[in-house]
Formats: C-alpha cells, structure tokens, sequence
C-alpha cells in the first residue's frame, strides 16, 4: 500500500479512509461520539470501532490508535494498512480483530498529545479514589519545562535546569521526573488528571462490548518518538520474565522485548497507562502485549513534548512563528517523509501479522 493511500492530513481525513477501509472489508462498526469536544471546524469527534471476525471468538487482538493525538496519524496509517492487505479475509479460526481508531480524538483533531482537559491519557488509568503517585522531580522542574515565550534564552535556562538535576540525581531520576507522570500540575507535561477522562470510559466500554467472549487478549497501542528513526520500539507491560512477558517475547523477538531501555536509559516508573486499565477491564484474563512507538528525534522528543504544550497554552495562534512552530512540532511526532511513512507501514504491518499469528497459536 502507497502511503499516501494509508496516511491523512487530518482526524477528518483519517476517520474517513479508516471508516472506508473498515466498510470494504465488511467490518462491524460502532461510534462513539464524543459528548462536548468539537474539532477546530466544530466538527464532531468520535472514537470509531472496527471488529473483523466473530465477534464470539476466545481469542482477539486490541489495536489502539491515537492515545496521544497527533501521534494517531501513524496508528491510523497502520491499522489501514492492515485492512487493505488482505489479512482480514483470511482470519485464523476463532480469532477476532478489534481496532479502536482515534482513543483520544481530541487530541488527534487538534494536533496534541493531550485531551481535552490537557490530560495525557496514558496516564489517566490510575485508581482516582487512591492517593496519586508523587513525583516531586517533576515539581521542581515544572517552572521552567514551560517557558512564557519560546526563546533560545528561555530554553537554554530549561535545559540548564535539567542538567543541575541530572547532575545531582542521574540521568535515569531525570527521565523519570520527566515521563512517569504526574498529578499536580494541570498546565503540565504528563498530567494525568484528577478523575477519569471520558476516552478512559469510553475504552472501558468498547472491551466490555467488544472483548466479552476473549479468554485470551493480544494488545497493541501504537505510538511514535522514542527509538531509532522510523524503527519501532517495544515497551512490553507484561511482568517481566513472567509467561505473558515471555510470550510477547516469542511473538516479536526477544530483542524487541526484553530488556529495553528508552533513548538508552533505564524505563520509567510509568503511571496510569493504557495497558494497566484494559487489564483491569479484562478482570484477570491474560492479556499479551506492547505500546510499540516508531522512532522519530530519539532524546530530542523531549523539547517537541514542550513546544507542543507552550503551542496549546502560551503561542498566539495566526502568527508565522505559530505555524513555523506547529509545523516542527507536527514533524516530531509524525515526521512528513515518505521514507518515514513508508518504513512505519512495513513495520506496523508486519508487527500486526505477528501479533494475531501469535493470538492464534496461543
């Protein structure tokens, strides 16, 4: 498949040619349209469902889109790709596909990672009757992550501030303040909000309508920028060395899986992820599976997932220097070449192949 024919210019575009896609291979589809968000046309937004096969089957595979918005169009790209290989035509027995195309289509309408309420929704899948998780790495580097205007100066004093951290407290405490999570700061990077977002619902709906009959789950949740450039990245959640942990390994390698350490460094203490809440909604059944990013910036990822916060919050919109910025900040996550978009429906491809090949022979 061309990707032209798989990548969108926008959710509208996207939700189009997945719906398309869906249609064409006789899917059953559901919608379910979100209650107050608007596109930036005030165009309705909805997390779309797409089940191939028997809906009755005991085994399936989870594939998620769009968790982090503009990181949607690549996940978009590569569950399109699937349904126009011919795959699902030839379903093994007993096993169904489920793909869930925009989880967070307010971020991916509006080209952000967060939603509506500025919430990271892979973080959101805490228990918010519980007392949140601390991370006061973090709180000391809030004031300056964010800067009023987007300077060299304002930036350079940032990494400034980062490097005094990293220097008292390692490179590895630095990327965990950076990317576990966080609970205190609305305004923030990785908030992961004080109750549940509505895409968190929303997804517990869609495996309570869609997952009822699995005894047996395979899960991919698409993303990009952490990895090498358009290679992709394997963070497993299955404990490590377990059976579950052991079988993703045989499903994609055990290089992939095991042992892998983000931009070089030790995984951080994430919180509240996607995976950890279709666990719990699955109520004990083994669930097997990633978040599988494609690489964009590697370590340089981590000033795109400012701009795009400074963008939401401080830029004036109209301007130039907005759209010049918007632009950088797109191509971070969703870099515009064809070698890029080309290479992730390879991989997405093929990694979807292994995945239900697996689910299958399980």
């Amino acid at each position: 498949m061309e990707f032209t024919d798989a990548y969108a210019r926008s959710y509208a575009g996207a939700r189009r040619k997945f719906i398309d896609a869906a249609t064409a291979v006789g899917a059953s589809l559901a919608r379910h349209t979100h209650p107050d968000a608007r596109g930036p046309n005030g165009e309705e937004l909805s997390v779309d469902v797409a089940v191939i096969g028997d809906q009755r089957a005991r085994r399936a595979a989870l594939i998620l889109s769009g968790t982090h918005g503009q990181e949607g169009y690549a996940g978009s790209a590569a569950q399109i790709a699937w349904l126009g290989s011919g795959d699902p035509a030839c379903l093994p027995a007993d096993v169904a596909v489920v793909l869930v195309h925009a989880l967070n289509p307010y971020g991916f309408a509006h080209g952000t990672r967060t939603t509506e309420n500025n919430v990271d929704l892979n973080r959101n899948f805490v228990d918010h009757a519980a007392p949140y998780p601390e991370n006061p790495g973090y709180a000391r580097l809030h004031p300056v992550l964010i800067p009023e205007d987007w300077t060299l100066a304002a930036l350079e004093e940032a990494d400034s501030e980062q490097e005094r951290f990293r220097a008292e407290h390692g490179a590895d405490a630095l990327f965990d303040a950076l990317a576990r999570g966080q609970y205190t700061h609305p305004d923030g990077l990785v908030y992961g909000g004080r109750g549940r977002e509505w895409s968190n619902r929303t997804l517990e709906a869609i495996v309570r309508d869609h997952l009822e009959a699995a005894e047996k789950v395979a899960f991919i949740d698409w993303h990009t920028g952490i990895g090498d450039f358009a290679e992709p990245f394997f963070l497993c959640f299955n404990e490590d060395g377990g059976e579950l942990f052991e079988r993703a390994a045989s499903w994609w390698g055990d290089g992939r899986v095991k042992g892998q350490r983000p931009h070089g460094l030790a995984r951080p203490n994430y919180q509240g992820l996607v995976f950890q809440g279709v666990q719990e909604f699955l109520g004990g059944r083994p669930m097997v599976g990633a978040v599988i990013e494609f690489g964009t910036r590697g370590a340089a990822m981590r000033r795109a997932l400012r701009l795009d916060q400074w963008l939401r919050f401080k830029a004036e919109p109209g301007t130039d220097r907005y759209a010049m910025l918007r632009d950088d900040m797109l191509d971070a996550f969703v870099p515009v070449q064809q070698a890029w978009r080309d290479a992730t429906l390879r991989h997405g491809l093929a990694i979807t192949r292994q995945a239900v090949a697996g689910l299958a022979a399980w």
